[in-house]
């Protein structure tokens, strides 16, 4: 979350299943070959249920595909083991790289080794300082009180539905652009405009997720070779990207950067490689726009369907800031800090939604994870925070309930569990460094909008959110709403 990133998304899970229908022999368990009857996948909203379908019926937590070479856990001492324990033994990948590296580069989310130990030192030192935290609040209020706040107004007084998946997706590309970049794209503007840059991005990110679609991986290469389809467009896309980024970063040594807060400044001072620079940027605006709007979006779902929940946060928020409703009454890092059940009701939406659902490390050499699995050297080797949250050998019987309490002591205090057991801003060696930074931007934004406007969802009650395939999940179809303004408490 935040900045943390992983790629193998839904479309790798659709492939999984449709390979299985095809290779029925190979199938990797008992239980897989129950896909074969469509009356089973009937019972399941998004392709990570089945998923999780399978590792709670799994005696160890976890299971092996072994027609695609890929084994799944959602076993916590196998998490620690492939994270911390013997991290050096499960990298990213060259098949990893090799399918973002025309988007990403030698990016920090697409590199191992020591270009990401540089690069990983280097964020570590700048994302660590209080001068850059400060710096990300101070966006993160100016875009809340400038356009978040007069835009749902306008579309309060017009009474129009409003995706607010979509402005959770604006507000995060304008703040990350302007963290990353020094640069303010302007997405949320009341007239919704389309940014170049934005829609270069989108473009880019869908296509290159598309590649694990391919059955082989030689179709999508073949066709980059030979420039046709979905390979052109999104050639076309990254260099529209490229050219973006080349301006910006030519305007910041013309003017001098040595002054400026943003990250690009900041690294420029250190490297003066633009196109490591270009990488390095990229890969944090991807990580950092696309997580932060699906965490929200569930959160605001979860809330539509737990009215009780978002009471209690509206509650804390009174007694923390007072019952006086103004315009910019914005939350301090102070106040945000105090609030304990708006912590744990957004790690508990986390729990039950991450924004990164899965992600896949490749095995170097022959290993056996501490449940007893052998893997294979070339094998990957997937943890599941999607399927982690419904364990109910991990969170009890009542997993599947939204439940903020379960992450409050008695007395109130916010109760800190093993990282492996909930792994959703990774953990370990690779643990998020954007964690606080995108919490901080989540707990700004949900106080803004809890403590001035009813949200009516447009969804159904008990209805669950259904995922595109992608990068991060994306809710399909969006989030409605209607807004209507809190006039007095």
């Amino acid at each position: 979350m935040g900045f943390c990133f992983l790629f193998f998304s839904f479309t790798i899970l659709f492939v999984s299943l449709y390979i299985l229908r095809i290779f029925k022999p190979w199938c990797c368990c008992d239980l897989c070959k129950n896909y074969l009857n469509s009356s089973w996948t009937s019972k399941f909203s998004n392709l990570c249920d089945w998923y999780t379908h399978l590792l709670q019926k799994s005696s160890t937590s976890t299971i092996h595909v072994h027609v695609l070479k890929n084994v799944i856990t959602s076993n916590p001492k196998n998490v620690e083991y492939i994270l911390k324990t013997r991290f050096e033994n499960y990298p990213k990948g060259k098949q990893f790289s090799t399918l973002l590296g025309d988007l990403l580069g030698q990016g920090i989310f697409n590199v191992d080794g020591d270009l990401w130990k540089f690069q990983r030192k280097m964020a570590s030192m700048e994302l660590g300082s209080i001068s850059v935290r400060s710096y990300a609040l101070e966006i993160i209020t100016n875009e809340i009180q400038s356009r978040l706040i007069p835009l749902l107004s306008f579309f309060e007084k017009e009474s129009k539905i409003l995706d607010l998946q979509d402005v959770f997706r604006r507000f995060s590309f304008d703040t990350i652009c302007q963290f990353s970049f020094g640069l303010d794209p302007g997405c949320l503007d009341l007239s919704l405009p389309i940014s170049e840059m934005e829609n270069s991005f989108d473009q880019a990110s869908k296509l290159s997720a598309e590649r694990a679609m391919s059955v082989s991986p030689l179709i999508w290469k073949i066709k980059r070779l030979l420039n046709l389809g979905s390979e052109k467009k999104l050639k076309e896309a990254i260099k529209s990207l490229d050219s973006l980024a080349k301006q910006v970063i030519d305007q910041k040594r013309k003017n001098g950067f040595f002054t400026h807060k943003d990250l690009l400044s900041r690294f420029m001072g250190t490297l003066d490689d633009d196109k490591y620079l270009r990488d390095i940027v990229i890969s944090f605006l991807l990580a950092g726009r696309d997580t932060v709007s699906s965490s929200l979006t569930c959160f605001f779902w979860l809330l539509a369907q737990n009215p009780q929940v978002k009471e209690k946060i509206q509650q804390e928020s009174d007694r923390v800031m007072g019952k006086t409703k103004v315009n910019q009454d914005i939350a301090t890092f102070q106040q945000i800090q105090k609030m304990t059940y708006l912590q744990a009701a957004i790690y508990e939406s986390l729990r039950l939604y991450p924004p990164v659902q899965f992600d896949s490390k490749f095995c170097l050499e022959d290993d056996i994870l501490p449940d007893g699995t052998i893997v294979k050297k070339g094998t990957r080797v997937t943890y599941h925070p999607y399927a982690m949250g419904r364990m109910e050998r991990i969170w009890g019987h009542d997993c599947l309930e939204f439940k903020p309490e379960r992450w409050l002591q008695n007395d109130g205090v916010f109760k800190r569990i093993n990282p492996f057991d909930y792994p959703v801003f990774q953990a370990g060696v690779r643990v998020c460094l954007g964690k606080d930074m995108a919490l901080m931007e989540m707990k700004s934004i949900a106080l803004a909008l809890i403590r001035q406007f009813e949200i009516q969802v447009n969804v159904p009650k008990g209805e669950l959110p259904r995922f595109v395939p992608g990068l991060t999940a994306t809710v399909r179809g969006g989030l409605p709403v209607l807004v209507q303004e809190i006039k007095k408490r």
